[in-house]
């Protein structure tokens, strides 16, 4: 057994606090996504279901003039629910022909 000092710039310190930096980074990811339910249900907002769908905004808009989408209009915002963004997905969703 050898006797090192251990410092701050010990290659395994680094390591560790570059490790530790990692973790923290992704703490605070999940926290800053994190929404709370609301009797089970997650809302979100426009923003957010044009990201996910990979929609303009504004094809979002004419989904709802069209009523292709349910949604919710407080406040001048705009909220949908989670479970019709999924359900307007699967309705929509075509098996190959294989």
């Amino acid at each position: 057994m050898s006797n090192q000092i251990i410092t701050k710039d010990s290659t395994r310190i680094v390591g560790f606090f570059k490790s530790i930096e990692r973790m923290l980074d992704g703490i605070e990811r999940l926290v800053a996504n994190h929404k709370p339910h609301l009797n089970g249900e997650r809302f979100l907002t426009d923003r957010e279901v044009s990201e996910r769908l990979k929609l303009s905004r504004r094809t979002l808009q004419d989904y709802r003039t069209e009523g292709k989408i349910p949604y919710i209009h407080l406040g001048g915002k705009i909220l949908y629910q989670e479970s019709d963004v999924q359900k307007l997905l699967e309705t929509n969703y075509y098996k190959s022909f294989e």
